[in-house]
Order: structure tokens, then sequence, then C-alpha cells
């Protein structure tokens, strides 16, 4: 009973039609005669052979010819479209590492100074009423050193080391 090994991955195996030729190398050497056809019927001096258009022929045969070779077990056309894309990748990142983005946050508790109370407040200032949470929101909002972020829990107050 003769056994074949399956691989892991089924799309990573080309397959052969002819020989070790892919549809990919029989399409690349099809369209040479193709293109052979129309350069013979639709360039001057129709349907007669001239040294110019066997040259032609002759150029476009061999390029695709090139482009249908292998190298390490790719198409030379597989590269250029990889080569083409490394050239048109963005060349610039814009990237800052030092955001805390998908980091484990270490919450430390805030110590927050409560203002000094003045013995007498005058007429004309109103008189602050107590915060439900003990500290001024004002003062919680202008420090530069905390951070406030609204998550799924509730609110998320950090104080920047």
């Amino acid at each position: 009973m003769r056994t074949t090994v399956i691989p892991a991955q089924v799309t990573t195996v080309e397959d052969t039609i002819a020989g070790n030729l892919t549809l990919t190398q029989i399409l690349l050497l099809l369209a040479p005669v193709l293109i052979s056809t129309a350069i013979y019927t639709v360039l001057p001096e129709k349907l007669a052979f001239s040294l110019y258009k066997i040259a032609l022929m002759a150029l476009v045969s061999g390029l695709f010819i090139i482009l249908a070779v292998r190298i390490k077990g790719k198409l030379i056309l597989n590269w250029l479209f990889i080569l083409t894309a490394y050239v048109f990748r963005p060349h610039l990142y814009l990237y800052n590492k030092n955001t805390l983005f998908s980091r484990e946050e270490v919450v430390q508790p805030m110590i927050v100074k409560e203002p000094a109370k003045a013995t007498a407040a005058p007429v004309d200032q109103q008189v602050d009423t107590p915060s439900p949470i003990g500290f001024d929101y004002t003062s919680l909002v202008r420090d530069m050193d905390v951070n406030i972020r609204v998550t799924n829990k509730g609110l998320l107050v950090v104080k920047n080391i």
C-alpha cells in the first residue's frame, strides 16, 4: 500500500500541470504567443514579417520566459511584486513607544492635598460646598501630573511620577 505525506498547510503546495510547470508558469509562457500574434497583425505592414516585428516578438518572449523562472521556489514575477511592495511601502512611521497602550498599568493611590481653609471667607466670594468624594474637581483637572481615563469599570485617575 502506498502512503503519501499530506502537508500541514495545503495552500503552500502548488499544483503542477505539465512536468514541473504550474498554471502561472504556463500562462506566462502562453502570453508571448498571444502578444506576438497581436504584434504580427496590428503593427504596420500587417500580416507580414519585418525585422522590427521579429525583434519586438523576441524581446517580449524573452521577458516572459525570464518572469517564469523559479528562484528559491518563487517565480521571478513574485519576486518583482515583493520588491515593488518594498519600494512603495511607507518610509516614515509615526510611533511613540512611550504610550501606555496595551501595557499593564500600575495604578498608585493618589494623594490629594486639600487647600488650606481660610479662617474667614470674604463676603464677595462664594463658599465652596464640599465635594462628595473629598477633593476639588478643578484642581484635579488642572493638575498636569494626573491622567484621567474613563474605562468600562469607571473613572480611573493615575498620578504620573
